[in-house]
């Protein structure tokens, strides 16, 4: 079953909902998954290769967290970003263009 907020899981007693969501992502391949179907529905075969090829049991199993937390779905053309999903890979370049900024800033200002 996948990680929810609310429960206790990895470097979470509480089970927020930051803590849980940041746990999820920082699982091995996660992040690629949710890059590679940021603009199109992906097959299981397509996804595999893109992610350079995952092992099926992995890919699998992130697959299926990310489909019961509500992030991806699945139909006839495969693998896709829900409403949620969508949401969360903005909130996600916003954060990309956010560390980009950063990392900028700590070349202006070295140790």
């Amino acid at each position: 079953m996948a990680k929810r907020p609310g429960k206790p899981g990895r470097g979470t007693s509480t089970g927020r909902p930051i803590m849980v969501l940041l746990d999820v992502l920082g699982q091995r391949w996660t992040l690629r998954i949710l890059w590679e179907l940021r603009e199109e529905r992906c097959t299981f075969r397509d996804l595999r290769q893109r992610c350079g090829d995952v092992s099926p049991t992995v890919l699998n199993r992130r697959l299926k967290e990310l489909r019961e937390l509500g992030i991806l779905d699945h139909d006839g053309q495969g693998y896709g970003l829900t409403g949620s999903g969508r949401e969360l890979g903005a909130h996600l370049m916003e954060l990309g263009r956010w560390s980009e900024r950063w990392a900028d800033s700590l070349e202006d200002h070295p140790r």
